[in-house]
């Protein structure tokens, strides 16, 4: 059984904004609750004390090593802006622990795995679990904002060259996909989604894929119109080819593996994005790229699930390839600052409804076709997509603050499909 990759209650805005607040810890009134010793395990004597956060309707970090023998004191504060507790399996609690309050439990000494998760109603469902696990020099540090590697969402500037010339390599790589989840992920260049590429409506590009898998893979770029017996066909380990096509229209299209079954090959990392620009593309203070796709998590360091995949299961949904990724790492403007988002739902399976709270479109572009400028009276709350659709939309965001991102699709962004602009006041 799977169990939920950072989900979140209702009030996406009032949880992120919470992450980011970084208040003080006030201590809580509940006094500490102890445990007697396992009984299975000869005592250290040591203490091990560990600091754990309650944020964005997950413990952090969720799971903690303790070498066997030593007592376990664990040290919660909840940084959400709703109560929680901790109740572990060998009997240690804690009270009620509120808002940006802490809390002190002595989980007893250690001798095996003890599963922890909050009581309070659909918290425990809703992914708020953590494991304790025994292991020798175990290395204890509560990291702020996670462990997910950083993506910069920063759109591509538009090469001056009309021919690109792209070397891209298929890697399979062993990631971090979420919080303490590791996959064996197949690539394009190494990262999940892989590398944006760029061009003007009449470019060519020329992509040469090698194959440095265990597998045969291939490619398919939607930003080209070409028969795909040659250049979509598999190629085997060690092999390459040449793929060469002619941007004649604009948007933002999916590139992904073009291997059967490719519902297995994408949903296992291998897909990305190319952007054409439209001719009369304006500047605009920032433009960022958010793909969104899905995690189907497998066996521990293995690749991806593919019956949860046919099932249409997935353990998170994503921007960049980790789920609430942009929650802690925010996207940043300036007050008055014209934001340009390129949006691209690479599913598999799931459709996307792009939201940003506190915003509203005044320009749409969708699957090449702008449907709302800013000289149209009305304005738009969401960009709709289906599995390999895209656009953009662009907003003035009035006034500094934290303006979350969702897909507004809410059991999606409970999964990870959520980030933040952070705006700072304009000078």
């Amino acid at each position: 059984m799977s169990r939920p990759l950072g989900g979140a209650a209702a009030g996406v805005a009032l949880v992120l904004l919470a992450v980011l607040a970084g208040t003080v810890a006030q201590r809580a009134t509940d006094p500490p609750t102890t445990v007697a010793a396992a009984a299975d395990v000869v005592p250290t004597g040591h203490t091990t004390t560990v600091a754990v956060t309650a944020k964005d309707m997950r413990y952090h970090p969720d799971t903690i090593t303790v070498p066997p023998g030593d007592r376990l004191i664990i040290e919660l504060t909840n940084g959400d802006e709703r109560r929680h507790d901790l109740v572990l399996a060998n009997g240690a609690r804690t009270g009620t622990v509120e808002r940006h309050a802490t809390a002190r439990l002595d989980a007893g000494v250690i001798g095996a795995t003890v599963q922890g998760w909050c009581s309070l109603p659909a918290h425990r469902q809703a992914g708020m679990t953590l494991t304790i696990v025994t292991g020798t020099g175990a290395h204890m540090a509560a990291e702020e904002h996670g462990t997910e590697p950083v993506r910069d969402a920063t759109a591509p500037p538009t090469p001056a060259e009309r021919t690109h010339r792209v070397d891209l390599h298929v890697k399979e790589v062993r990631v971090e996909v979420a919080p303490g989840v590791r996959q064996l992920m197949w690539t394009y260049d190494g990262t999940v989604p892989g590398p944006v590429l760029r061009g003007r409506v009449g470019d060519v590009f020329e992509v040469t894929l090698t194959n440095d898998g265990t597998m045969d893979h291939g490619v398919d770029f939607h930003a080209g119109a070409l028969a795909p017996d040659r250049p979509m066909r598999p190629i085997d380990p060690g092999e390459s080819l040449t793929y060469r096509f002619t941007a004649t229209k604009a948007g933002i299209w999916m590139y992904h593996c073009s291997t059967m079954p490719m519902l297995h090959h994408i949903g296992n990392g291998m897909y990305g994005a190319v952007i054409i620009d439209p001719p009369d593309l304006a500047k605009v203070d920032h433009e960022y790229v958010l793909v969104q796709s899905e995690l189907y998590a497998g066996p521990d360091g293995e690749v991806g699930d593919l019956a949860k995949m046919q099932a249409e299961q997935p353990d998170a949904v994503m921007f960049n390839g980790y789920p609430d990724r942009y929650a802690h790492r925010p996207l940043t403007a300036t007050a008055g600052d014209r934001v340009r988002i390129w949006v691209l739902d690479a599913g598999p399976n799931r459709s996307s409804s792009f939201h940003v709270v506190g915003a509203q479109f005044d320009t749409v572009y969708l699957e090449g076709r702008r449907v709302l400028g800013p000289d149209d009276p009305g304005g738009a709350q969401v960009l709709q997509l289906g599995p390999a659709s895209g656009g953009y939309v662009e907003a003035v965001l009035p006034e500094s603050g934290h303006y979350p991102f969702v897909s507004h699709s809410m059991v999606d962004a409970e999964r990870g499909a959520r980030g933040v602009i952070e705006v700072s006041p304009s000078s």
